[in-house]
């Protein structure tokens, strides 16, 4: 077992819907969706460490598959402790060439609360 699949837990796909809202607006609601495995590591580097001392939120890289393709802003719940994620990147560019043994893409994400 390698170490990255060591990392590798379950995470549930969070479906966004708009709806209507009390007030005559809408607004979002999340409903659990598929089951996708991944490996989210907490990004600490020293640029980073200088963001989040000025208010940016913990950055994070999550490896996945490369099947698995997510969207900028997609919500994931981390089946282990409840933690929701939000994607923060297009994963175009981040993915393992054709040739390598490593099949993965990485996404960049970020602690996410839903919407009450």
């Amino acid at each position: 077992m390698s170490l990255l699949d060591e990392a590798t837990e379950e995470f549930i796909f969070m479906n966004k819907t708009k709806v209507q809202s009390a007030y005559s607006g809408t607004k979002n609601e999340y409903s659990e969706g598929i089951s996708i495995f991944g490996a989210m590591m907490l990004v600490s580097n020293t640029q980073t460490k200088i963001a989040e001392a000025n208010g940016t939120k913990a950055i994070y890289d999550f490896s996945v598959d490369k099947s698995v393709f997510l969207d900028f802003h997609d919500v994931l719940k981390r089946k282990s402790d409840g933690v929701y994620f939000r994607i923060t990147n297009n994963a175009d560019s981040y993915q393992t060439p054709e040739s390598a043994s490593l099949n993965m893409r990485q996404y960049t994400a970020e602690e996410f609360t839903l919407p009450t």
